[in-house]
């Protein structure tokens, strides 16, 4: 039998929450989703979000939010785990929506916790799903002697004169990144990066007072089936791929060499897993593919993939909360889990596409989102 046979996922009915569920379920888990259904996830109406019918009559649902106490009270009674992925996600928006991305991921995660300390349960772990984002930059290396620092943010200055690549701090040299392992020192750039880091941090502060084991899971850049094709704000590969099929222009920010580290989304669903499994010590832990990819080889590869007409422009602009490169350093995962396995970044295109070839198409919103920042001087 089980130990931790109830579980417990906010945010259940999102991108990588339903894949999980069903995944539990299949496992003989007792799984309870806790979820508001946010328009910008689920549309207008659940009915017609695929993410919510996946999981429709499967697993207990309870309509509510991470905001409100009574939500959790409810949906905690005689659960074992909590898998925490309920956040507003994307680095653009929660740079000028800053009330509502604090409200949801810190004052929902304080809610959470404020419940555990004073209302009788029966919790023994929580699983927090953080970001690769709370590194900010990440590690690179002094190309001269100085040896490895952890990179400040860029600033706007260094945009605007397209700077794109930090600099050695001591001798202002070029510097070369390095996968990032979980000893470097956070260094937010973005709100929603903050937002992430202070979860973290209230969770293994909190976890080690009441003696609940917590996993912090710090996921890289999350694709695959079911992620949403609709949000202009998240997930470059729904982006892109949006475009691309309407054969529309793709543009690309900075200089199309920045990089970023993506991890298939049934990876993330085992590593949650694992999370689960594991016994009791509190972990952080990085869960990526340990490669980076440039961002125009990314757009060629979804063009041919796609077999689309669209151009594909690199264009110079930037967004101020945007990092330059990072990757996951792997090591301690495999110290975890010797036996982990990667999805390649083809293999899982591959399943990406085919799902995404029986969706939708939708209206391409990005250029709403990015006339918002300008707006805002971001």
């Amino acid at each position: 039998m089980k130990k931790n046979k109830n579980i417990l996922i906010s945010g259940g009915a999102g991108f990588i929450g339903s894949n999980l569920a069903l995944y539990l379920k299949s496992l003989d888990y007792n799984v309870s989703v806790l979820d508001n259904l946010k328009q910008q996830v689920h549309g207008d109406s659940p009915d017609n979000s695929v993410l919510y019918q996946n999981i429709k009559n499967k697993v207990n649902f309870i309509l509510g939010d991470v905001t409100v106490k009574e939500d959790w009270i409810e949906a905690i009674d005689g659960q074992d785990v909590i898998v925490h992925l309920a956040a507003e996600t994307g680095t653009g928006q929660s740079m000028y929506e800053i009330s509502r991305y604090v409200k949801e991921n810190v004052e929902g995660t304080a809610i959470l916790w404020d419940v555990l300390v004073n209302k009788k349960n029966t919790i023994k772990k929580i699983v927090l799903a953080s970001s690769r984002a709370i590194y900010g930059e990440g590690l690179y290396k002094c190309q001269g002697v100085c040896g490895l620092f952890t990179a400040q943010p860029r600033t706007k200055t260094e945009f605007q004169a397209r700077c794109w690549d930090p600099i050695c701090p001591v001798c202002s040299g070029p510097a070369q990144p390095m996968a990032t392992p979980e000893t470097a020192i956070p260094i937010p750039v973005s709100l929603y990066a903050c937002t992430k880091l202070a979860q973290e941090q209230m969770s293994l502060t909190m976890g080690k007072a009441l003696g609940i084991s917590v996993a912090v899971l710090r996921l890289q850049n999350v694709y695959g089936p079911g992620q949403s094709l609709r949000n202009p704000y998240t997930g470059i590969l729904s982006i892109f791929s949006n475009q691309l099929r309407q054969n529309l222009p793709v543009n690309i920010y900075e200089d199309g060499a920045e990089s970023r580290d993506f991890v298939f989304v049934k990876d993330v669903v085992q590593a949650c897993t694992r999370a689960i499994e594991f016994r009791d010590r509190s972990i952080v832990v990085n869960i990526g593919s340990g490669r980076p990819t440039s961002i125009l080889e990314l757009a060629g590869i979804l063009k041919q993939c796609w077999r689309s007409d669209s151009p594909v422009t690199v264009t110079g602009a930037f967004r101020v909360g945007d990092i330059r490169h990072n990757w996951a350093d792997l090591t301690q995962l495999y110290q975890l889990w010797p036996d982990w396995k990667i999805m390649n970044l083809d293999t899982g295109l591959a399943q990406f596409i085919t799902w995404a070839r029986g969706q939708s198409v939708f209206e391409d919103k990005t250029h709403s989102a990015e006339r918002e920042l300008k707006a805002r001087n971001l």
